[in-house]
């Protein structure tokens, strides 16, 4: 199940938010999907959350935006004389961006700096109720928001999901 999760994210998070005609556009149908294949990602870089902001200069570089994956502690209830499990359990996404600058009221750099904001709610919208096999039902349940930065910004969207697995 969260071999399937992280990669239905990453294929979502790199093909289903695009820049269209200059505008961060969201893309959920097969359809309009393929139509702008050719687009420019808005999400540069996803991979699995290994502190990676913490070791930013030890760890490779990655372009930004970036979204690491991390699963939350799952607990799975037995359905079927355990052979088939479910839980509803949470995946976090650390959303990590660029700091552009003030977002003071009067700044030249207010509306590229609260930019963030409209990444964390296209995410959001591309993700709602997202699902496959495994997984289904992706909610938003938590935002923190980030106001200890200095060159990075790494905001947290966290998403609560139903999940089952199957043995054999």
């Amino acid at each position: 199940m969260r071999k399937e999760l992280y990669e239905s994210l990453v294929v979502r998070l790199l093909s289903g938010l695009k820049y269209v005609d200059g505008a961060m556009t969201v893309l959920k149908t097969p359809e309009s999907i393929a139509e702008h294949s050719s687009a420019e990602s808005v999400v540069k870089h996803v991979d699995l959350w290994n502190h990676n902001v913490e070791f930013i200069e030890e760890d490779s570089a990655w372009s930004r935006p970036a979204v690491f994956v991390e699963f939350a502690p799952i607990v799975w209830s037995a359905v079927q004389g355990r052979v088939e499990y479910t839980t509803r359990a949470r995946v976090l996404l650390h959303v990590v961006t660029d700091w552009c600058g003030s977002a003071s009221a009067g700044s030249e750099f207010q509306a590229e700096s609260l930019g963030v904001f409209d990444l964390l709610d296209a995410l959001h919208e591309l993700l709602e109720d997202f699902g496959g096999a495994s997984f289904d039902h992706l909610k938003l349940v938590e935002s923190r928001t980030n106001h200890n930065h200095e060159d990075i910004v790494e905001n947290v969207e966290v998403f609560e999901y139903r999940g089952k697995q199957v043995i054999g």
